[in-house]
């Protein structure tokens, strides 16, 4: 069974409920089956300025994550992403964890890792299209 790793974005596009039908059930299996996190993807959900209610379902959902910190291959591969793109360094990181572990990252922010190879990229945005 493919294996995903959320981007921020995301998360935040579900809690706001801005994606059709069709990408929330596709979301719904993928988070109701253990989501995977990077590390970065934590912190930048944790340090979110909203309101309570919302934030106490992001806390949970964290909570419920999968989180995966960095480790040598992580750090590996952000290096040699780096090395050969010009790249954010937390967006580096995110896609290195996605490499290290294989799996595909959903995420609305795909130029910022276009061309990265062996990278698997899905837009939620673009699968009602």
């Amino acid at each position: 069974m493919e294996q995903y790793l959320i981007d921020t974005n995301v998360v935040c596009d579900y809690f706001s409920n801005s994606f059709p039908e069709k990408v929330l059930r596709f979301l719904d299996i993928i988070i109701d089956s253990i989501p995977n996190l990077s590390i970065i993807t934590q912190i930048e959900l944790l340090s979110w300025k909203i309101d309570t209610s919302v934030m106490v379902k992001v806390e949970n959902f964290v909570s419920d994550s999968t989180i995966h910190n960095l480790d040598s291959e992580v750090v590996k591969r952000c290096i040699e992403i780096r090395r050969n793109k010009k790249i954010k360094t937390p967006d580096a990181i995110i896609a290195a964890t996605a490499l290290a572990k294989n799996y595909t990252i959903i995420t609305n922010n795909e130029k910022d890792f276009a061309h990265i190879e062996g990278l698997k990229i899905i837009n939620p945005h673009k699968l009602n299209a």
